[in-house]
């Protein structure tokens, strides 16, 4: 019994990892629905982007984000948490905004800066197929590395955030008063 449920949880994450690979190397739209029910729901917590049901992902991902990243965007997995239906990956996402990215930058023209930027992504299963994805990231270290918003007037960091999951030695506590 341990053995089959092992074997399940590895499967999920081969389905994760096959379903990035389709968005992010192959560019394939098609592939990347194959890898989930037939109707799907897809949010980008931050900016409520995404879709609910096959045509609204389908056009989200065609429109919007397969084969729209930076030219080096880079996914690089900080931890990967696999449970019975559930698979999920905190990563850093680090790209140069070259282009427009209207599902986390709705209405921002490019502003050539670089990104480092922590992102969680929640995949929710129904047997081999993605039912869900819940992708996570904090938008106000985004607008600041992006120079929208001004880390001196709110509470906000930069690339600090991605710094510190990276090197224990990264000074925190940093916005809190002495």
């Amino acid at each position: 019994m341990a053995d089959q449920k092992e074997s399940c949880t590895r499967d999920l994450g081969a389905v994760f990892d096959a379903h990035v690979r389709h968005e992010f190397v192959d560019y394939d739209v098609d592939a990347t629905m194959q890898t989930m029910v037939a109707e799907p729901y897809l949010l980008h917590v931050p900016t409520m982007t995404g879709g609910a049901g096959a045509e609204e992902v389908r056009r989200f991902y065609t429109r919007y984000f397969v084969g729209k990243w930076p030219a080096d965007t880079k996914v690089t997995r900080v931890s990967r948490t696999v449970g019975q239906d559930q698979v999920v990956d905190e990563l850093i996402v680090s790209f140069t905004h070259d282009v427009p990215l209207d599902f986390m930058l709705p209405g921002v023209p490019p502003t050539g800066k670089r990104v480092e930027l922590p992102l969680v992504v929640v995949m929710k299963f129904e047997g081999s197929k993605i039912a869900h994805e819940h992708i996570y990231w904090d938008q106000a270290s985004l607008l600041v590395q992006v120079g929208l918003l001004d880390p001196k007037t709110l509470p906000a960091v930069g690339v600090e955030q991605t710094r510190a999951m990276q090197d224990k030695s990264v000074p925190l506590n940093r916005l809190l008063k002495p």
